[in-house]
């Protein structure tokens, strides 16, 4: 199995989160985790809160997927839906950071559910940004960037992750984070 490695990249190991007036069906109200980033080269990052109802063994029919079978399928981005793509995640407590290894093939994430220190995903789709997009997305205020903490890896806060988030940026941020998509309906 490969090592771990988190590259000092710009925002590689960062969580980009959507500013609650980011109005985007693909990015609404959502987290990601930026695997990859360079300013020239552009940008790579999954989502982390939007969970489909499948698990890996409803979309792959092979033998002896073990844990991995049991792993949820995320929505990872508007980009190749059409793809699975495997992480692993591990929280580094000396770092205080998360650790990620990105598309994995089955072997290798087969392997890394069987680590009880890492946490696999699995993704259909995975978010793109072109040299110098992501920058002018955070110029325009569409995101705020955080360092991520070890719950971002607890499957059972995942779908509040973006509400949890919020709740700690103070009460400008809680008050449009609670309104409803559609003020009408309120």
């Amino acid at each position: 199995m490969r090592e771990f490695q988190q590259s000092s990249l710009g925002l590689s190991g960062s969580l980009l989160i959507a500013h609650p007036n980011l109005l985007d069906p693909n990015f609404r109200r959502t987290v990601l985790y930026i695997a990859a980033h360079d300013a020239g080269d552009g940008s790579f990052g999954l989502v982390l809160n939007r969970e489909t109802d499948k698990t890996v063994a409803d979309l792959i029919d092979e033998p002896g997927l073990g844990p991995l079978g049991k792993v949820p399928v995320f929505f990872g981005g508007p980009v190749g839906r059409d793809k699975i793509t495997f992480a692993a995640f591990r929280w580094r407590t000396e770092a205080q950071s998360v650790e990620c290894r990105v598309s994995l093939d089955l072997d290798e994430a087969r392997d890394a559910a069987l680590d009880s220190d890492t946490v696999v995903r699995a993704f259909l789709g995975y978010a793109g940004w072109t040299g110098g997009q992501l920058e002018t997305e955070l110029e325009q205020k569409a995101w705020v960037v955080q360092k991520p903490d070890q719950d971002v890896l607890d499957p059972e806060l995942c779908k509040q992750l973006w509400f949890n988030i919020m709740q700690n940026y103070g009460p400008w941020f809680r008050l449009l984070a609670s309104a409803p998509d559609d003020p009408s309906l309120n």
